[in-house]
C-alpha cells in the first residue's frame, strides 16, 4: 500500500492501547507509539511508587514487541495548568469536577493531538471503548461518537466534550471488541500488558486517594455535619403550579437551600470542599439506622448536609440545568434551538445506565428533565445525552 496513513497511538502502558496499536498495524497503517508523561510534581507527594515510570517502560516494551517507533512526550506543564489547577479550583468552590472528561478534551485530543499532527500524523488513536461513525450530510462529512460494543466498558461518556474537528482526526480501534477479546489478543501476542490490571483512580495521578491529594492544596478547616430529616418541610410534595414549563424546570433543578437549623448536628468534618454529593464514605458518623449520605455541601458556611439512606429525598432531583457557556454539541447539526425540545437518553456519570429524558432549550441554556428522579446530581460533573447509542452532546451541570 503506497503512502500509508500515519497514526500516532497514545500508548499508556495499559492493555487497551497496546492492542489498539497492534490492530492498526495489522490494518496497514504506519503506527508510532507516543507515551504522555502527565504528572511529576514532586511537591505533591503521591506515593513511593512511580506509576508513570512503570507505565512508560511497559509502553516501550509493547512498542518494541510490535516493532513500532516509540517516544515519550512530557505534557506535565499543560497538565498542571489545565487539569490539576482546575480540579483544585472546582473543589474549592464546592463543585465536583470530572478530570477524565477534561483530560480527553484538553490533553489527549488537544495538546497531544497537536504534537501528533506536527509529527505528520493523519490520525491519533487511543484505547477507548467507543466507536466512530462517518457519513455525508448535505455535502459535509459528519462524524459520530458511538458507544463501545462492550456495554460494560463503554467509555463514550469520557469523550463527551470532543468536537467534530477532533473526531475527524481520531481512531478508536478496540471499540468493536469486548474486554476479554482485547486481553486474549494481548496474551496471544505475549504482550507485557496482557494481564495488567485496569488503571484505577484519576486519569493522571494513578494510585492516589483523592482526599489526600486535595488536602495538600486545600486547607483543612473544621465544620459541622448536619443531618436533615426526610420530613424536612422543603420536601413536601405540594408541587406548586407554574405559569410556564421553564419556571417549573427552574424549580425542579434548583439548589436546595438548607440551613444548619433545619436538622441536627451529628458530627464534625475537616472541610466541606473535600466532600461531594452522594458520598457515603469518610463521614465517620456512627449510630444511625441507615448510612448517611452527603445531600449537599455549603463551602461558604463550611457545613455538610447529610440524609439517612439512599432513598432520602434530599438525594434526588428530576431536572438539571446547563448554561450556554457550558453547553457542547458533538453533533452541531442536531443542536436544538430556543423553544425546541428533544427526547434523549442521558447519563450524569460514567457507568450509569442511560435514562430517558427530555431536553428543553431556553434562552439562558438547556434543561434536562428526567423521567425518573436522579440520585446525586453534582454540580461540575458532566451530563451527556444520546440518541440510541450515539453521544450527541454534553454539558457541565450548573
Amino acid at each position: 500500500m503506497e503512502n500509508k496513513k500515519r497514526v500516532i497511538v497514545g500508548l499508556s502502558g495499559g492493555v487497551d492501547s497496546s492492542v489498539a496499536a497492534y490492530l492498526l498495524k495489522e490494518e496497514g497503517y504506519e503506527v508510532i507509539g507516543l507515551f504522555m508523561k502527565n504528572w511529576h510534581d514532586d511537591s505533591v507527594t503521591i506515593s513511593d511508587e512511580c506509576p508513570w515510570l512503570d507505565d512508560s517502560n511497559d509502553a516501550m516494551l509493547v512498542a518494541d514487541k510490535l516493532g513500532i517507533p516509540f517516544q515519550t512526550v512530557d505534557l506535565s506543564e499543560e497538565y498542571k495548568e489545565r487539569i490539576v489547577d482546575y480540579m483544585f479550583k472546582e473543589y474549592e468552590s464546592g463543585r465536583t469536577p470530572n478530570p477524565d472528561v477534561l483530560c480527553n478534551r484538553e490533553i489527549k485530543f488537544d495538546v497531544f493531538m497537536k504534537i501528533a499532527l506536527d509529527l505528520g500524523a493523519d490520525f491519533v488513536a487511543t484505547g477507548h471503548y467507543c466507536r466512530k461513525g462517518t457519513f455525508q450530510k448535505e455535502g459535509e462529512e459528519i462524524h459520530q461518537l458511538l458507544a463501545g460494543v462492550d456495554g460494560n466498558k463503554d467509555q463514550s461518556y469520557f469523550l463527551c466534550q470532543l468536537s467534530q474537528e477532533q473526531l475527524a482526526k481520531s481512531l478508536f480501534p478496540i471499540g468493536q471488541l469486548m474486554k476479554p477479546e482485547v486481553r486474549e489478543i494481548a496474551s496471544k501476542l505475549d504482550l507485557i500488558t496482557a494481564d495488567k490490571k485496569d488503571s484505577q483512580g484519576l486519569c493522571f495521578i494513578g494510585k492516589v486517594r483523592l482526599p489526600e491529594f486535595l488536602q495538600q492544596q486545600l486547607k483543612a478547616k473544621e465544620g459541622v455535619i448536619v443531618e436533615i430529616p426526610s420530613s424536612y418541610s422543603g420536601y413536601e410534595n405540594t408541587n406548586p403550579t407554574f405559569e410556564t414549563k421553564e419556571s417549573e424546570l427552574a424549580y425542579l433543578s434548583r439548589k436546595a437551600n438548607y440551613k444548619a437549623t433545619d436538622g441536627k448536628i451529628v458530627g464534625k468534618h475537616q472541610g466541606a470542599h473535600f466532600y461531594t454529593k452522594g458520598q457515603r464514605k469518610g463521614l465517620a458518623v456512627g449510630g444511625t439506622v441507615e448510612p448517611l449520605f452527603v445531600i449537599d455541601t455549603d463551602v461558604n458556611e463550611n457545613v455538610i448536609y447529610t440524609g439517612q439512606g439512599k432513598t432520602h429525598p434530599g438525594l434526588y432531583k428530576s431536572a438539571l440545568f446547563i448554561t450556554n457557556d457550558d453547553l457542547h454539541w458533538v453533533r452541531e447539526d442536531l443542536a436544538i434551538k430556543i423553544g425546541e425540545t428533544m427526547e434523549v437518553l442521558s447519563r450524569i456519570r460514567y457507568r450509569q445506565p442511560l435514562e430517558k429524558a427530555t431536553l428543553y432549550r431556553v434562552e439562558s441554556g438547556l434543561y434536562i428533565e428526567f423521567y425518573n428522579p436522579q440520585s446525586a446530581v453534582a454540580e461540575g460533573q458532566f451530563a451527556a445525552w444520546y440518541l440510541e447509542d450515539e453521544l450527541i452532546g454534553s454539558g457541565v451541570i450548573s
